[in-house]
């Protein structure tokens, strides 16, 4: 009996957000040794290299049939893709993995916004009360990372938290997440039409040359580096990129983008408890509790049917 493939989402989105959560870990080993953008492109052609004989092997008929509009809508994307690479992985050498990770995970409000004007998905309220609750969980756990809990919440100052690296850092992730939205709304309407290999071979190469002339223009090299940066650069390309951004991309051709989208904000959560044990980073109870809404919100929103 063949299974639906609507079967495997909820086990799909699930692997996709412990894929992609391992990203940011693997960024800050990488940025031990390589600049940030020259990670960004590196990341993109090794998953490209590792696509194109794929595609040419079982894909051929269906990259030859694909028309000027959908290869248009593809470097688009790639376009978008690659604009959320350089300003996310940029954004985690000025502020914290939390707060970065967090802003970047807004993506879903910004798709939730436009997709009724784009793409003509309503979301119903039941989904749009998931959003909620997994956008207000992501809150809490940014708060978490400049309030603590010392004889009563302290936080830190309106002044403080304007002046200093941690206001452009953040500033660069929230640039991510609209990059990412336009990234999650081109692919919507790609997916429907277009197999899940020859798409991400389009846009993961789009954005790899986007990302390489970037780099080239402020004077990076994809030469040279240590064997220690190439090796994250790699498992970044592999685990995050592949199995994570591939999957998600599997379930446009299901789901709407909004509800891909809010998928994606269990990132902070998954990012929190692999920073727990190999950074040995303890989450606080402030990101347990904004971890549970956010779970809440993903489960609502990612049962409701497209």
């Amino acid at each position: 009996m063949t299974r639906n493939p609507r079967q495997l989402l909820p086990l799909a989105l699930s692997v996709a957000i412990v894929a992609v959560s391992t990203a940011s870990i693997l960024i800050r080993f990488a940025q031990r040794d390589s600049p940030s953008l020259t990670i960004a492109a590196l990341r993109l052609v090794f998953a490209a290299l590792v696509l194109i004989p794929i595609a040419l092997i079982r894909y051929r008929h269906e990259m030859r049939a694909l028309t000027r509009r959908e290869l248009f809508l593809g470097a688009i994307a790639g376009l978008f893709l690659a604009v959320h690479f350089a300003t996310w992985i940029s954004s985690l050498e000025y502020t914290s993995v939390a707060s970065s990770v967090v802003l970047v995970s807004t993506g879903p409000l910004w798709v939730a916004l436009v997709s009724p004007f784009l793409l003509r998905e309503q979301l119903t309220r039941t989904a749009l009360l998931g959003l909620g609750l997994a956008i207000l969980g992501g809150v809490i756990i940014g708060g978490a990372d400049a309030c603590r809990w010392e004889a009563g919440m302290r936080c830190v100052g309106l002044n403080q938290f304007l002046h200093g690296r941690a206001i452009w850092g953040n500033f660069l992730a929230l640039m991510g997440a609209w990059a990412v939205s336009g990234y999650l709304v081109a692919g919507r309407r790609l997916r429907a039409n277009v197999p899940l290999v020859p798409y991400i071979l389009v846009a993961y190469s789009s954005a790899a040359l986007c990302l390489l002339v970037a780099m080239l223009a402020f004077g990076q090299s994809p030469f040279g580096l240590k064997p220690t940066a190439y090796f994250w650069i790699v498992l970044l390309a592999i685990i995050p990129q592949l199995i994570g951004h591939s999957t998600y991309n599997w379930a446009l051709g299901f789901l709407p983008a909004a509800l891909v989208a809010v998928a994606t904000l269990g990132e902070p959560i998954g990012s929190a408890v692999l920073a727990y044990i190999i950074l040995h980073e303890t989450p606080g109870l402030a990101v347990l509790c904004g971890g549970v809404l956010t779970l809440a919100g993903i489960y609502l929103a990612a049962r409701q049917p497209p």
